[in-house]
């Protein structure tokens, strides 16, 4: 009941309802504890020594600090490992520091259990991802979710000219090349500029993050340009803990997601769809870097 969200007023409501068993809030608690030493092995366990894909983003959630309520980050990175399977690496809870500074914080953790090489890192376009990354993985290709950078630049487009503009952008990211892509870029600059300067601008000033799946074959673009793995992973957490109008303290967050994570892991046993026919791209393109 307290991974799938359930309170601890609520679970003891549902005991006393169903069954005549009276028991304190403070036993629940306790009981739930008891899963603590397996959330301090999850958070601290070795990782793979290279992941071809890593997703990186975070979820927010209200905490309870010296008798305030702070809308806190959970930091997230989700990697795909040589086989193809999906795994949660971490869940970080940040501390207030600047974003920059507590994703270094994350990616050094990564490091530090076990990752040498990170191919591909695919993420939306908060302060701090890239920098951490590129700090510690200096050669790891950077793709800035494309999706993301859609509803951002739609957030200046007026309903009359929304969809006009949206076709127009699906040249862009939906062109064959990156050369093709730029061209239609350009055409569309060309055509709203004078309106939305606001929305054409970020598409170049965030161009070279936005183009790097513009290098692979149509298997490997489908998996990076968008975040949308690690996306439908936040949902479900979404969905678990927002029955929790504040968590009290970081480490009833962390056991609650902890928890969230192993229900929602038993149905990912599968590889990617398609792995081996990935694999073998990412071999030829990175083969000096997946002899680990």
């Amino acid at each position: 009941m307290y991974a799938k969200g359930m309170s601890v007023r609520g679970i003891q409501d549902n005991l006393a309802e169903l069954y005549g068993i009276d028991v304190s809030p403070t036993t629940i608690s306790a009981i739930t504890d008891k899963v603590w030493e397996l959330v301090e092995a999850w958070q601290s366990r070795p990782l793979a020594a290279i992941y071809p894909i890593v997703y990186l983003d975070a979820i927010h959630i209200k905490l309870r600090r010296e008798n305030k309520v702070e809308n806190t980050a959970v930091y997230i990175v989700l990697g795909v490992d040589v086989e193809g399977h999906r795994d949660v690496l971490g869940h970080w809870i940040g501390d207030g520091a600047e974003g920059a500074n507590f994703w270094l914080s994350v990616v050094t953790d990564l490091q530090n259990r076990g990752v040498k090489d990170i191919l591909i890192a695919c993420m939306d376009g908060l302060t701090g991802f890239k920098d951490a990354v590129l700090a510690v993985f200096p050669k790891t290709d950077i793709q800035r979710c494309v999706i993301h950078q859609i509803r951002n630049s739609l957030k200046y487009i007026p309903w009359k000219d929304r969809k006009a503009f949206v076709v127009d952008l699906k040249a862009v990211y939906q062109a064959p090349t990156r050369e093709a892509a730029e061209a239609n870029l350009g055409r569309l600059a060309e055509k709203w500029q004078s309106k939305y300067a606001v929305a054409v601008r970020s598409w170049h000033n965030n161009w070279e993050d936005l183009a790097t799946f513009f290098r692979f074959p149509a298997e490997i673009r489908r998996l990076i340009y968008t975040t949308n793995t690690l996306e439908g992973y936040n949902r479900q957490l979404r969905k678990i803990i927002k029955t929790k109008a504040a968590f009290p303290n970081a480490d009833a967050a962390r056991k609650l997601l902890f928890l969230a994570n192993r229900d929602i892991f038993k149905k990912w046993t599968n590889p990617i769809f398609n792995w081996p026919i990935i694999l073998n791209q990412l071999v030829i393109r990175f083969d000096d870097r997946l002899s680990y």
